[in-house]
């Protein structure tokens, strides 16, 4: 019985005195519970017409009916708010069972290992007072290779039946779980996986162990079942994942299954042949509840049927792993994912050796990339997400994963698909592959350009390179903010035409010959926004009245993954194919693009082989050598190796004249990529703190010391602390100032030209040091900021300096940046000449 505070008047003829609680019928409560459900907060008039609407509703005065709705919306949202809070103290609860048991786990782990020391110690003594020709060192490392490669004990059994495959089944489950659960591996946490509520969960990797190894552990609001299946389900979640054929299921009599499985993965680069798995996989349920997914390979050693043989794969090991997903009290579950696989590191080139040995990268390509999936799904089924543009959820991950799966057709061209290889043209840093089978467009059976009879197949131009000090997020993030900077609109065209009946005629690839500007619409984003899908608007230049008759602008459907720069081990990459404007959910896709990976050394590497830091590459320029071992905290000096692949639909009698422009044009990506990777790698920031352009211009160290003094000379205050005004101190304080900070030239008789920026200033306009001399001044300031500059510039020049007030400018993406103050100054030289002005634009942020 719904109750309310009656507040009629005085006069009121009501059966209710003022002040008394209104009992509403259920008669009552049922219509305004019809109306509430229509519409939450009705109008005046709303609430007048239902009381004329309703005569059961005539003895209620329209204020109580006010009261009343005020009252449900009140209700209403305490709901929420107590079923959001349950639903925290659910996930804190299980998160806290979990870092309890993750608690016990690393107890144990201490426990083993200080036993280990202690027989360790007890060993070297040994072996110290009764030999002296075996060395303590051989001891420790023979100690621990026995750990690291424990050499297993299988019973004699005929693994070729049922019988046989149960007990394979049995022991892989136990080792599993041992990994899972236990200390069967040395566990070490990755760097910024902090456990919580929202986080993804617990993530760690191997150490000292055979193969790569990850770990994780997380909450979903999924039913075990749920999970089960989704994870059953490889190639939905996993990009690497080439194809997965379940050759047999056998049930078990514990009511569990066996799968003999086959699967096949790309290779992530041209540099390197694609791994297959033959494996044995189990499903069953534990005494507790639990529901588990443990896998392994067949080999020799194991027993077991043969797998099915391979010419364009070597075949890799994947020791026991798997899923253990429990129930979850109130619902959900807690997922424990173990991957452990040999990937064979020694059958690729030993430059690539750090990419298949490295336990950071099967994390994010293969662990997390699960976790993450499962969070998606569940969040999109909760309604917790919401997309825009129409488009479902499973519509939007069906084109992403399309993109993957079309580029790394491209990066692989396996023969079994149809890919062959053309004559190269002397030069092998470009390779040239065609499929020309009618009916391969990436198994799009909507697309009517391969049943011309002119259609000659596909064309991909792919090349691979080594990047020094480049980060893999920085890179591809400009790759994707300043596409100006190495694409040819001419070809773009090209590609987006040739989808349809009537291609363009072939152009000539001139990358930076036909600028455009881009508008990037968002489609998508993940949970964690580790990767975006989006359309990119190519507005089509035009330079005389025909171009702008015949100029059309290019839409591409693009993903863009790994620009985060904090996560370890994340590969990099930017996928993009030419679309329509209105492009259905089949419609047909011939991905290109960038793939950048981190080649991280193993953690055992001397530190002595590592190459310098950011601070070392500044003090290259004070002729000062810092010794081999002296690295300092945070720095990147990895190597990375870029992939690039261009793909192109051409006509049977174009296909050479295709193949040549493929050819130039992704040399000519390359020669601009190089120059990209340059400017913007830390190892590079010496030379290119100076601006070239400039002859002039003093060395980055000179020009640091000028713009510290000046600013202390004008304003009286110091722009930065430094402790030593010896050296690059007063560099390295200027270049990781919070604040933006720039110089320009002064001249007056042409607009000011940006020659100097710092890092928070890059960062602000969006741009690198390189593309900095293109820049004027008054393009970044809008109208306001421009009649500012100009009214106090005679002050700048006469007094030294002048504060300008909060402002607007615009950075070199056309995104708006506000800022709360900016300081101008003259910059004068050590003949206390004006070499440039000085600005410093304080609390920045985009808009």
């Amino acid at each position: 019985m719904a109750l309310c505070l009656h507040r009629g008047e005085s006069g009121s003829k009501n059966e209710m005195d003022n002040g008394k609680y209104v009992r509403y019928t259920p008669e009552q409560v049922e219509a305004l519970e019809r109306v509430y459900a229509e519409c939450p907060k009705p109008t005046s008039l709303r609430r007048q017409q239902l009381i004329r609407e309703c005569p059961i509703l005539s003895n209620i005065e329209p204020k109580q009916i006010k009261v009343w709705f005020q009252n449900r919306r009140c209700r209403e949202k305490q709901r929420k708010e107590a079923s959001r809070l349950q639903t925290v103290n659910r996930k804190l609860s299980a998160m806290n069972k979990l870092l309890m048991e993750e608690n016990d786990r690393l107890q144990k782990q201490v426990s083993q290992l200080v036993y280990e020391n202690g027989y360790m110690k007890q060993q070297i003594n040994t072996v110290s007072s009764t030999t002296t020709d075996i060395s303590c060192e051989s001891v420790v490392m023979s100690g621990q290779q026995q750990r690291k490669n424990p050499t297993p004990q299988h019973p004699e059994r005929d693994a070729n039946n049922p019988a046989g495959l149960l007990a394979i089944a049995e022991e892989t489950l136990a080792e599993f779980l041992g990994k899972a659960t236990g200390t069967a591996v040395d566990w070490v946490q990755m760097i910024g996986m902090k456990p919580g509520p929202d986080s993804i969960g617990i993530v760690a990797v191997s150490r000292n162990c055979s193969g790569v190894a990850a770990r994780a552990c997380g909450l979903v609001s999924l039913e075990p079942m749920k999970v089960a299946e989704i994870l059953k389900d490889r190639p939905s979640w996993y990009r690497d994942c080439c194809c997965l054929n379940v050759l047999s299921v056998i049930p078990t009599g514990n009511g569990g299954t066996i799968e003999l499985i086959y699967l096949q993965t790309y290779a992530p680069t041209t540099l390197a042949t694609a791994r297959d798995f033959w494996t044995l996989r189990y499903t069953t349920i534990l005494e507790d509840g639990s529901l588990v997914i443990c896998e392994r390979s067949l080999t020799t050693a194991t027993g077991g049927p043969t797998g099915p043989p391979t010419t364009s794969f070597v075949r890799a090991e994947m020791l026991p792993s798997g899923y253990l997903i429990r129930p979850c009290e109130g619902g959900g579950s807690m997922i424990h994912i173990v991957d452990h696989i040999d990937l064979d590191a020694w059958s690729v080139p030993e430059v690539l050796r750090p990419l298949y040995e490295s336990s950071k990268i099967l994390a994010q390509k293969m662990t997390m990339a699960a976790l993450r999936h499962i969070r998606q799904i569940a969040q999109e089924t909760s309604g917790e997400i919401q997309y825009t543009g129409g488009r479902q959820p499973a519509v939007l991950r069906a084109l992403s994963q399309r993109l993957c799966r079309g580029f790394n057709d491209a990066i692989n061209g396996f023969v079994d698909d149809g890919w062959t290889i053309m004559d190269s043209d002397g030069v092998e840093d470009v390779t040239i592959a065609i499929n020309s089978s009618s009916s391969k467009f990436l198994g799009s059976q909507y697309n009517t350009l391969s049943i011309l009879p002119t259609f000659g197949g596909i064309l991909c131009a792919r090349a691979s390179m080594l990047l020094q000090s480049v980060p893999p997020a920085l890179l591809v993030r400009f790759l994707r903010e300043h596409r100006s900077e190495w694409t040819d609109y001419g070809v773009d065209a090209y590609s987006a035409a040739s989808l349809k009946a009537s291609p363009y005629a072939v152009p000539c690839a001139r990358p930076g010959g036909f600028p455009s500007s881009q508008v990037i619409l968002p489609l998508a984003q993940t949970v964690e926004h580790e990767e975006f899908l989006e359309v990119v608007r190519l507005e089509a230049p035009a330079f005389s009245p025909e171009d702008i008759a015949l100029s059309r602008d290019t839409y591409l459907l693009q993903l863009c993954s790994g620009i985060d720069e904090n996560v370890a081990g994340a590969c990099a990459q930017l996928i993009f194919a030419p679309i329509d404007e209105s492009f259905g959910d089949d419609a047909p896709l011939l991905p290109s693009g960038f793939r950048v990976i981190p080649l991280e050394p193993k953690s055992d590497v001397p530190a002595a082989t590592r190459t310098l830091d950011l601070a070392s590459t500044l003090e290259a320029g004070t002729g000062r050598t810092r010794p081999a071992g002296e690295i300092e905290a945070g720095n990147y000096t990895h190597r990375s190796v870029l992939t690039i692949a261009f793909q192109f639909t051409f006509e049977s009698h174009y296909r050479d004249n295709v193949a040549a422009m493929a050819r130039q044009y992704v040399r000519s990506i390359v020669g601009s990529v190089q120059r990209v990777a340059m400017a913007i790698a830390p190892s590079r920031l010496s030379s290119q703190l100076t601006p070239k352009p400039f002859p002039g211009s003093p060395e980055a160290v000179t020009l640091a010391r000028w713009i510290s003094r000046s600013y202390r000379v004008h304003t009286g205050g110091d722009l930065f602390q430094v402790d030593s005004q010896a050296g690059d101190a007063v560099l390295k304080q200027l270049w990781h100032h919070s604040d933006a900070i720039m110089c320009c030239s002064v001249k007056m008789n042409a607009s000011a030209v940006l020659t100097f920026a710092n890092q928070a200033g890059l960062d602000m306009l969006e741009t690198t040091l390189l593309a900095l001399q293109d820049m004027m001044l008054d393009k970044i300031l809008d109208e306001t900021g421009r009649k500012v500059l100009l009214s106090e510039f005679s002050k700048i020049m006469q007094q030294g300096f002048a504060y300008l007030p909060a402002g607007i400018c615009v950075s070199s993406m056309g995104r708006p940046v506000s800022y709360e103050q900016a300081i101008a100054w003259k910059v004068l030289n050590d003949d206390d000449s004006n070499h440039c002005l000085a600005f410093v634009f304080i609390n920045w942020s985009f808009l």
